[in-house]
């Protein structure tokens, strides 16, 4: 084999070991999405949605 021939090679079987790692990220994140949708939603930790909003005065 020629020199840039095993490069290529290799570079072909690096792009395969990375393609495969990226598919088990991908199936272990839709498998975390899954069983958060079973629990109870979260409660919103922020007010509601008036952040940086003016409110009028209160008359006394």
């Amino acid at each position: 084999m020629f020199e840039h021939e095993i490069a290529a090679a290799a570079r072909t079987t690096d792009l395969l070991r990375e393609a495969a790692a990226y598919r088990i990220v991908g199936e272990a994140r839709k498998a975390r999405r899954a069983t958060l949708r079973g629990q109870e939603p979260r409660e919103r930790v922020t007010g509601g949605g008036t952040r940086g909003a003016r409110t009028a005065p209160r008359p006394a």
